[in-house]
């Protein structure tokens, strides 16, 4: 059963057409220059069942919580979860969200010049025009208040959020929000999961972004625990009314 999505209520990109795609646990909103509903459904269906079919032969794939050895057979998008899961010291199922959205997206932009697919809260984006991500902290009172400002680029970014405080991915720590962001939204997905594991109070917030400063490929990070917040990285923050 797909989980409530509220905060999909504010998304406001009125020069995109926005369209919604679920495959089991998949749910995504899509946001492109046409309706690409169809496409993207089938695509969801290759890259879901792709990551299930391997799980029913690999299950420690799926239960790890450290990283495994890579398997050079595996498809595309498992090789990458195991390179981002090693990466950020996690299990590979820590960039499933993020991966999935990733490779829909891009396989998208053979019929979109820009695409914006979130699942989850982990988004991948690729746009040449300006756009603002905002930013879900529970009940932080920052939580909606803020938002990254992206320039326009002909690169992908992926903007992924952890949280310990509300939403049904594993976590072992208790940020509002722990965010990512990287050109790879499997290792987006990733590091959120393992800035967002050390920060059990607003005193680990230094201690989150030292890891994501050790983790390769990750361009910065926003950790929020209730009122307070800590940055670091190449990152526009923008206020929301």
């Amino acid at each position: 059963m797909p989980k409530s999505r509220h905060y999909r209520r504010w998304i406001t990109d009125h020069d995109l057409v926005s369209f919604y795609v679920t495959c089991d646990q998949t749910d995504l909103m899509i946001l492109a220059k046409s309706d690409l509903s169809i496409l993207a459904e089938d695509l969801a269906k290759v890259h879901h069942n792709t990551v299930i079919d391997y799980i029913r032969n690999n299950p420690e794939f799926e239960h790890s919580l450290s990283p495994l050895e890579v398997d050079t057979s595996a498809p595309p998008i498992i090789r990458e979860m195991y390179e981002a899961s090693q990466k950020a010291n996690v299990g590979p199922m820590a960039a499933v969200a993020g991966a999935i959205a990733e490779y829909i997206g891009k396989d998208l932009l053979n019929s979109t010049s820009e695409v914006i697919v979130e699942n989850g809260g982990d988004i991948f984006l690729q746009s040449p025009h300006k756009r603002t991500v905002a930013i879900y902290a529970g009940n932080s009172p920052l939580s909606k208040r803020i938002g990254i400002t992206l320039p326009g680029s002909p690169s992908p970014k992926g903007i992924c959020t952890s949280s310990g405080t509300f939403g049904h991915a594993l976590s072992f720590g208790n940020a509002d929000a722990a965010l990512a962001i990287a050109s790879s939204a499997a290792l987006a997905d990733a590091a959120a999961t393992a800035i967002g594991n050390a920060v059990k109070n607003a005193d680990d917030i230094n201690t989150g972004i030292e890891i994501a400063q050790s983790i390769p490929g990750i361009d910065g990070t926003i950790i929020i625990v209730g009122k307070n917040i800590g940055i670091w990285g190449d990152i526009k923050l923008t206020p929301l009314d």
